[in-house]
């Protein structure tokens, strides 16, 4: 009897993991074949990072959504990321959910199978590849510093021995501390300024939120342009601290760590990015959020 209890208990064990692991009675072979067999695809994305990606304080959750409990329903986000993705699930004929972890849980890899990919404007970086698979990229951001409205500061070099926030775990980050951030040198066109002291936060978006509600340990931050642009346009009194510093190319990212294989899904996404770029799709979705065209790659 001891015998069969201890069968029956490691049977139940079995079948747990196998839930955990998207596994629950699925026939599927590969993550694409998962997403189509459920009918929605789980993409994490940043619930703090406007324009590209927010919540949407008017949506409410649809009651015949097929997304998990604790995932955001498109009706819920919103932004350049959130239509992208929204997109990828339409094209694959399936609902499009939203996870938000943290950045630097994300760009660590090993998603233990928790979401699918990311839609969430991350730069292909050599050291991120060695954990994470990209797709091809979407669009093309330039990161700059920026600082308040007010202040002092003319010039990068201005910035000398100050301290200045960017996201943790972001490329912003990187560049700050005067790191390798595993892009091409002609995508870099300036260096940090000497001395600087960087305090990270949770996001960049935080950092310049953090600045308008009086924060006074940094004097400037580092983020892309279109976010910069986007505080400005929410009222917050900051301005761009010269030209960009550096050329990002984004992408859509999975996990090399996934327990089912991926290359099915990385090939699909490639072409429907590619047919979106061809038929100005998405042309018209940073129109709508940028109002500029930043899906084309920098000369």
């Amino acid at each position: 009897m001891k015998k069969l209890l201890t069968m029956a208990s490691l049977l139940v064990v079995a079948s747990l993991m196998l839930t955990a692991c998207g596994g629950g009675g699925s026939t599927a072979t590969d993550l694409l074949g998962l997403i189509k067999e459920r009918g929605y695809i789980l993409i994490s994305t940043d619930p703090n990072y406007e324009p590209q990606s927010f919540l949407n304080t008017e949506g409410s959750r649809p009651s015949d959504t097929k997304c998990p409990s604790d995932a955001l329903t498109t009706a819920e986000m919103q932004g350049f990321d959130v239509d992208v993705a929204i997109a990828v699930g339409d094209a694959l004929g399936v609902e499009t959910c939203f996870a938000t972890p943290g950045w630097d849980t994300l760009t660590a890899g090993n998603w233990a199978d928790k979401w699918d990919m990311s839609v969430g404007s991350m730069t292909i970086t050599t050291d991120r590849q060695k954990v994470l698979d990209f797709s091809v990229p979407y669009y093309y951001t330039p990161a700059v510093v920026a600082v308040l409205a007010d202040s002092e500061y003319q010039t990068l070099e201005d910035l000398a021995g100050q301290a200045i926030c960017a996201g943790v775990s972001t490329t912003y980050e990187s560049w700050l501390n005067g790191a390798d951030i595993g892009l091409p040198a002609s995508s870099i066109y300036a260096k940090p300024p000497s001395g600087i002291t960087v305090v990270p936060l949770e996001s960049d978006q935080e950092c310049a939120q953090a600045l308008a509600a009086g924060r006074t340990d940094f004097a400037a931050y580092s983020t892309s342009a279109t976010v910069v642009n986007a505080n400005i346009a929410a009222g917050i009194s900051v301005r761009q601290l010269g030209s960009a510093v550096y050329s990002e190319d984004l992408a859509a990212a999975f996990d090399k760590s996934s327990t089912l294989p991926t290359a099915s899904l990385i090939a699909e996404v490639n072409k429907i990015f590619e047919k979106m770029h061809g038929d100005g799709t998405l042309t018209a979705i940073s129109t709508k959020w940028f109002s500029e065209d930043l899906t084309q790659a920098p000369k």
